[in-house]
């Protein structure tokens, strides 16, 4: 099959024309962008980083490119759009040709399930069941935060393994299925249309052949697979509201003069200093991200370790360069037009979102000293 993709233009139409139009919106009624998502797999953004084979045919660093544009305007677009990349690896590398054919043709929206009441921001131990029940399989669990949920098409979801109560295993559950619930509504500080609800699965029954994977085997790919696409992308993501919030603060300093003096608040030495030390942070954020593709790219052997240096480093940037925004555009910055305060509360998502930022700061200490990632009590 040749791929079409999506070309750059493109993007830029959907984002003025539809994206920016409706973020507002999004944020403020808390609605899940539904026209935003539909554009995309449209425009084939959905199938972007599915195989050539069936219609895809691009990697990481252009759905990087895309949902740091899309993060600019609509963190809760950019989100969902990420969480979606996430899902699509696992099911490029071990789900059924049918779901990858679907995504990649745009109709079909797939998403994470792995965080759980029980154990909260440790995505690596489920405590959801799944059991034999003749020649299906029940699943049983309580999840936390699902982006998407009861919007997306199907959902990675995982589980203990059949074989045994350790480990972890990963099922493809579509959507719609009879006992699969959301089980709470969301209204949250940032990314209000991004639909995280929590969801319960009470006797879900699947067919075995939905496993993504060895039963037991899901810890694996969750950490070689699904991982490095959640970490590079949500380092994407902030880098958008970094860039977006530097520009905004440099529009507001250019274009406001005070009237008894005459002069642009730009011509202060004091605000150009530290709308400076924001372009710094951004830029330093971008050239690390890029060499944090670079390395997965080129299978150098420090890669493993900057996927888990770049979301930490770009959740607290986001969140230092929103927060630095937000005072030098002073009482303007808290109109809801600006949309400054949506990409500052938007931010805050990127420290808490598994694996937060003390668990990747851990983890990085882990690997630093040369522990394995995991205690063997947490695998």
């Amino acid at each position: 099959m040749t791929a079409t993709l999506p070309q750059a233009s493109e993007l830029d139409a959907l984002i003025t024309d539809t994206v920016a139009r409706n973020a507002g919106q999004v944020d403020s009624a808390g609605e899940f962008p539904e026209e935003n998502i539909a554009a995309l797999g449209r425009a084939g953004f959905l199938g972007l980083t599915s195989a050539a084979d069936v219609g895809g045919g691009q990697g990481m660093r252009a759905a990087a490119e895309v949902i740091e544009r899309l993060a600019a305007e609509c963190g809760s677009t950019a989100m969902v759009l990420l969480m979606h990349y996430a899902g699509t690896a696992v099911i490029e590398a071990h789900g059924p040709a049918d779901v990858r054919r679907a995504i990649a043709a745009g109709n079909h929206l797939t998403t994470l399930a792995f965080s759980e009441f029980g154990s909260r921001s440790h995505f690596w131990a489920p405590l959801g069941t799944a059991t034999a029940d003749g020649d299906r399989v029940r699943l049983d669990a309580r999840k936390s935060w699902v982006t998407s949920a009861a919007h997306a098409d199907s959902y990675v979801w995982s589980s203990l393994p059949l074989s045994g109560a350790e480990g972890m295993s990963l099922w493809l559950v579509p959507s719609g299925l009879p006992g699969l619930e959301v089980s709470g509504g969301f209204d949250g500080l940032g990314l209000r249309g991004n639909g995280s609800r929590p969801m319960t699965a009470d006797g879900v029954t699947v067919s075995p052949d939905v496993l993504l994977g060895a039963d037991g085997a899901g810890l694996d790919v969750a950490l070689t697979v699904a991982l490095p696409w959640f970490l590079v992308l949500n380092a994407a993501f902030c880098l958008g509201l970094a860039e977006s919030a530097v520009a905004e603060a440099s529009r507001h300093l250019t274009a406001t003069t005070l009237q008894h003096t005459g002069a642009a608040l730009r011509d202060a030495p004091v605000a150009r200093r530290d709308l400076a030390v924001l372009r710094i942070r951004t830029d330093s954020l971008r050239a690390f991200l890029g060499d944090t593709l670079t390395a997965l790219e080129t299978g150098r052997e420090d890669a493993t370790l900057r996927v888990l240096e770049v979301k930490a480093l770009a959740g607290e940037t986001a969140a230092d360069v929103t927060d630095g925004a937000m005072r030098l555009c002073g009482g303007s910055a808290f109109r809801k037009e600006l949309g400054l305060e949506r990409r500052f509360r938007d931010s805050r998502a990127a420290r808490v979102m598994a694996p937060t930022t003390d668990a990747l700061h851990d983890f990085v200490g882990r690997v630093t000293t040369g522990l394995p990632l995991l205690d063997e009590a947490n695998r």
